[in-house]
């Protein structure tokens, strides 16, 4: 009964009832545990209510972590994983464990405090394939697959189980929240927490909300947000938010540009074209089509079919994506990690050959056409790096003008093609910001640079010389 609830909430303006974020940590339930974002959230579940349980906040409550996957398979690799990342995480933070366990006596040497963690922290957690298991649970984390009626119809089925006042807090990347809360019913009990790939390492997490979102709800997504050690970004409610609404219009480009190069021949060596122009020519850690290969074809395409349906008109669409999808060319990650082939095939990581649409094979990096490829861009800017060589060099600003000013200076194919690039990202990056989607530059470089490695976002003083020198 929520008049039995002790009192560590407290009334809101209309005099009802607000739980506190503390009391909603007591019963937590994610939905798509095991998947490859779920998996990663319910890590960082276990540690923060593992960690919350030992400190002065958390002495004598009881906390439950609740994990709902379609299969138990999937959920006994999921507690496999948990335990072997929470043995690491104890090994690693032996100092503090020794703080968090002062008042235990029995717990003297090393491996005996972290088995203690680990062995309690597991307890919290309880796995389960029944929706029902969600019952009573204060927060919601939901990470299914990008499919809108997929996720209401979850939400809505746990919804009926969890309590009345439940706050939701979907990992969606791009379908919109105040539809999801309008269908749902839930009266701005829903966020947008979009984690990034993985999202136990990737620090960003956007959060996005709706003029529907309960302020309550925003400030403890924040402060939750701050307790699982993520940089939070906030977005706005417009399908694909900053991340995806940059990545796929990104991606657009690359495609648009693919196919004025090929004119009407190949698309394998294009492809390779914008790939390796994107990656060395711009600094980036991936090319573009490495990058949609690693985030999935088939999840690309659905992104695109989300923002295609909630911003009609825009070109948010690709016949080249839906093609590769209907020949089963899906990219993605395989369970342990490693680089599903997709529009570019891998062996140990790296791509050695490009997909080729009209023939329904991949064509080797060493095939003539795409040597001539590679020969037709031109060689690389004067002092190039590399972006692993700039990523941790103090002085890579000055290394980033110098690269520019390079490239300004080139009248290769690669150089032109990088200059064209690098308007179009800038270009996208102002429209976020004044569709209302991004609050400002800031934001939309600081998903860029945190979200996905760039050694810079696409407004800043760098991307502003090379348009006035273009234009």
């Amino acid at each position: 009964m929520r008049g039995s609830r002790p009192p560590r909430g407290g009334p809101n303006c209309q005099g009802k009832y607000v739980m506190h974020l503390s009391e909603r940590l007591e019963n937590v339930a994610v939905i798509g545990a095991a998947g490859k974002m779920g998996s990663g959230i319910s890590l960082l579940l276990t540690k923060e209510l593992a960690r919350t349980r030992l400190t002065p906040e958390g002495k004598g409550k009881t906390y439950r972590l609740t994990l709902i996957d379609v299969s138990h398979e999937a959920l006994g690799g999921l507690m496999t994983y948990l335990r072997s990342q929470l043995v690491k995480l104890a090994e690693k933070s032996v100092n503090d464990l020794r703080v968090l366990y002062a008042d235990r006596e029995d717990l003297v040497e090393n491996g005996d405090m972290i088995r203690e963690f680990v062995g309690q922290s597991l307890l919290l957690v309880r796995p389960s394939v029944d929706l029902e298991a969600a019952a009573g649970a204060r927060l919601v984390f939901e990470a299914v697959f990008e499919d809108e009626n997929l996720k209401i119809d979850l939400l809505g089925r746990v919804k009926s189980v969890a309590d009345p006042d439940a706050w939701y807090l979907t990992n969606t990347s791009s379908i919109p929240i105040g539809g999801l809360d309008e269908k749902l019913e839930l009266g701005g009990r829903i966020v947008g927490y979009h984690f990034y790939n993985p999202p136990a390492v990737q620090k960003l997490l956007e959060l996005i909300t709706s003029k529907r979102t309960l302020p309550e709800l925003k400030d403890s997504g924040e402060q939750l947000a701050k307790r699982l050690g993520k940089k939070v970004i906030p977005a706005n409610d417009v399908a694909g938010f900053i991340g995806n609404g940059h990545f796929m219009r990104d991606g657009l480009h690359a495609i648009s540009v693919a196919d004025r190069l090929r004119g009407g021949g190949d698309w394998a060596p294009a492809l390779y074209k914008m790939n390796r122009v994107s990656q060395d020519w711009l600094l980036r850690p991936m090319g573009i089509f490495q990058l949609i290969d690693y985030v999935g074809v088939d999840v690309t395409q659905l992104i695109l079919n989300v923002m295609n349906t909630y911003l009609p008109g825009r070109g948010l669409h690709s016949d080249l994506i839906d093609d590769l999808v209907r020949k089963r060319i899906l990219g993605g990650q395989r369970p342990d990690g490693s680089q599903k082939d997709g529009i570019l095939r891998y062996e140990r990581g790296r791509p050695v050959a490009v997909y080729e649409p009209g023939k329904g094979e991949y064509v080797p990096f060493d095939a003539a056409e795409v040597k001539r490829a590679e020969t037709e861009l031109g060689p690389l800017p004067d002092g190039f790096r590399p972006w692993k060589a700039l990523l941790m060099d103090r002085e890579k600003g000055a290394a980033l003008a110098s690269h520019f000013a390079a490239l300004r200076s080139s009248d290769g194919e690669g150089a032109k093609l990088a200059l064209e690039y690098l308007r179009a990202s800038k270009s996208i990056g102002e429209e976020l910001v004044s569709d209302g989607v991004a609050n400002g530059p800031e934001d939309v470089n600081g998903v860029l640079t945190n979200g996905f490695f760039h050694l810079y976002g696409p407004i800043n003083e760098f991307t502003r010389e090379v348009k006035e020198v273009a234009s």
